[in-house]
């Protein structure tokens, strides 16, 4: 393989060109993503390479294109399909979770379909209305979907070939705020083996005291936040889920069962949050190993603000720093 620097917009872009010439099923379709490149030139230039047959727009009816993705899947084709923003998801959320969620079963195993929903979400960008949501939840409860998410360029250049080699749905999220975040992406094949691994955690770094666990756009937030941590003489470990669902908590009760304490970090609303099933599943099985309670870091219960506000909503290097003294402290 072959290293080379590139933000998360280039390393999607490039993850989606090998899908696309490794395997003649892969179709990629949505709203203004041929002619334009898409809102975030993600699939800038894929459309003159490999034709208006495999990478088209669609009408503006998020519905309709997840049912023709469906078709689509259902006819032996391999469709990835962009939703412009989080927000936009919800008129097709019928087609997602009644339909994608629910066919391989109700056909009892004789009909999958592999289709990639990429979806752009989270803030820090100062976008207006609908433009900066954390829908996971929604999806990581439906049975049926696979939930993975990216946090650098590196990890989104492997991630969107697992997803798209993946015979599951999977709704892929796009931390909107890291994608002009630069990382070194090692190009080169996926092998089954590689595919396979993308659906665990990856610890980042180790320590003793304390275990962070974070998704997409928090996991920069929260090694930035560990560095400042290891100045107050606190090591803390960690951990970047990558998979939503399935989730993979072995890596993360092995480390608190040596570190005794856990702090859990995400954008979306704290309440009924993915960090409150890590939280209760941390609690279960590493109870007699907990210093002090499982401490989530995450969005208040309100709408998201507008722009100017954001930064008061989102979790910041402080907002976890100060969570992990307090969780220190108990």
């Amino acid at each position: 393989m072959s290293a080379a620097p590139m933000t998360m917009v280039g390393g999607l872009n490039a993850g989606l060109r090998a899908s696309l010439d490794h395997d003649p099923r892969v179709l990629l379709m949505g709203e203004d993503i041929a002619t334009l490149g898409g809102v975030f030139r993600v699939t800038d230039g894929l459309a003159k390479d490999f034709g208006d047959q495999r990478v088209f727009d669609t009408p503006l009816a998020e519905s309709g294109i997840l049912g023709t993705a469906i078709g689509l899947a259902m006819a032996g084709f391999r469709p990835v399909v962009e939703i412009q923003f989080d927000g936009f998801v919800f008129p097709a959320f019928d087609q997602i979770v009644t339909q994608l969620a629910k066919h391989h079963y109700r056909s009892a195993g004789h009909t999958p379909l592999p289709i990639v929903v990429r979806i752009p979400y989270g803030g820090g960008i100062g976008a207006v209305e609908h433009h900066s949501e954390s829908p996971e939840a929604y999806f990581v409860h439906t049975p049926g979907l696979r939930v993975w998410t990216p946090s650098d360029a590196n990890q989104a250049y492997l991630g969107i070939q697992a997803a798209i080699a993946c015979p599951d749905p999977v709704i892929f999220l796009e931390p909107k705020r890291r994608y002009w975040d630069k990382a070194e992406v090692a190009l080169g094949t996926l092998s089954a083996d590689d595919a396979e691994r993308m659906w665990s955690s990856r610890t980042l770094r180790t320590g003793s005291d304390i275990t962070v666990v974070a998704y997409g756009p928090m996991v920069r937030t929260c090694t930035e936040a560990a560095n400042a941590l290891a100045e107050l003489g606190v090591k803390a470990t960690v951990i970047d889920l990558r998979s939503l669902s399935p989730l993979d908590l072995d890596p993360i009760f092995a480390s608190v069962r040596q570190t005794g304490r856990c702090v859990v970090v995400h954008e979306a609303v704290e309440t009924v949050g993915l960090g409150a099933e890590i939280a209760a599943r941390v609690v279960e099985e590493c109870f007699y190993s907990l210093e002090a309670p499982v401490q989530r870091i995450a969005g208040p219960h309100v709408p998201y603000p507008p722009s100017r506000f954001e930064r008061h909503y989102l979790p910041s290097i402080d907002r976890v720093v100060a969570g992990v003294v307090q969780v220190m402290a108990g």
